[in-house]
Formats: C-alpha cells, structure tokens, sequence
C-alpha cells in the first residue's frame, strides 16, 4: 500500500511540477499578448504625428506659393467668373485723352464695382444690364453713367449715376436730372453681347 501512495504521491507532484511548468510557459504569454496593443497603439501615434508634420509643412510650403496666384485668381473670379469678354459682353474705351483709364476703372469700381456678374444677373436682385454707358464731365470732374436695363427703348436709361471724381463718390442717383451729359464725350461703354 505504502508503494501505491508514494506512486500516487508521485504522480501528483509529477501533475503538479508541470501544471506548474504550464503556468510558468503561460505567463510570458499573457505579458506578450497585453503589451502588443500598447505596441500597436504607440506605433500609430508616431506614424500619424509623422503624417501630421509632413501635412503642415507641406501646407505652408504650398500657401506660400500660391498666395500670388490666389489673389490674381479671386480677382478674375470676382468680376467674370462665368462670362467671359467678347462673347457674353464687350467694353469699349473712347476717348483716352480725356482721363486716365486707371482713374475710370477706379471711379466705376467705386460707384458699381464693375461687377460683370451683377450686370449680367436677370433676377430681382440682378443689375438685368443691357448697356452701361459713361460721360466725363471735364469742367465739374463728374462721370455720368447712364445704366440702360434689358428691354429699353428709344436710347431711354433705366437710371442714371454720377460720380464725383473729386470727393470719389456717388454725389445722384438720377434723382435729379440736373446733370445733362449731352454733348459730353463718351469714355466708357458696356453692352451685353448674349440675349
């Protein structure tokens, strides 16, 4: 009987030596399987705060060299960005002599923005332009704008603007009709090409 116990005896620490070898095997295991996703985690965190300052620096690389072409494009935009010179619209300058041509474009940007797509625009809120045409008045230094919208008739102006070049403002909006341009010249003429 004494044989039996100590083989039983044996048997069990025989179990016992290697459930504990198992559990000793196990632990590295259970050490690696819980540090892989710090592993993962951190290795993400490197490679997106690598993406984030590639993209900044190349962003500001990129603004810096495009700010002059962004601001000579916002000003195409501004003023045709869906019509296009000669086939919607034409503009005429006569007259050269008379005044500057910077100092008109300055004048009809102040008074109406020269707005193409505003002139062009047939609703409610639109300029409905067919014809804008303007007179420099020497002798005051006024420009008379006369602004003709779609379906006139008889050389008859919707309305009438004047513009002080002196003061650099709108001084009537046709209100009055004090300010002939009869026998002014023409400098500057608008007209709506497509119908």
């Amino acid at each position: 009987m004494n044989v039996t116990i100590n083989r039983q005896a044996r048997d069990v620490m025989a179990d016992k030596d290697e459930l504990l070898e198992q559990v000793k095997s196990e632990k590295p295991v259970k050490n690696k399987i819980l540090s892989l996703p710090f592993l993962i985690i951190g290795f993400l965190v490197i490679v997106f705060g690598a993406f984030m300052l590639y993209a900044m620096t190349h962003q500001h690389v990129t603004n810096n060299s495009s700010s002059s072409q962004t601001s000579t494009t916002t000003k195409t935009n501004r003023t045709s960005s869906k019509y296009v010179a000669g086939k919607d619209y034409k503009i005429t300058y006569s007259n050269q002599g008379m005044i500057d041509k910077a100092t008109l474009d300055k004048a009809l940007e102040n008074s109406n923005g020269k707005n193409i797509s505003f002139m062009m625009d047939t609703s409610e809120d639109g300029g409905n332009m067919a014809k804008v045409e303007v007179y420099y008045n020497k002798d005051k230094n006024l420009l008379v704008e006369r602004l003709f919208e779609n379906g006139y008739k008889d050389d008859e102006e919707s309305s009438r603007v004047v513009y002080d070049l002196s003061k650099e403002k709108v001084v009537d909006l046709g209100i009055s009709n004090d300010m002939n341009y009869g026998g002014l010249p023409l400098v500057y003429k608008w007209e709506k090409l497509t119908k």
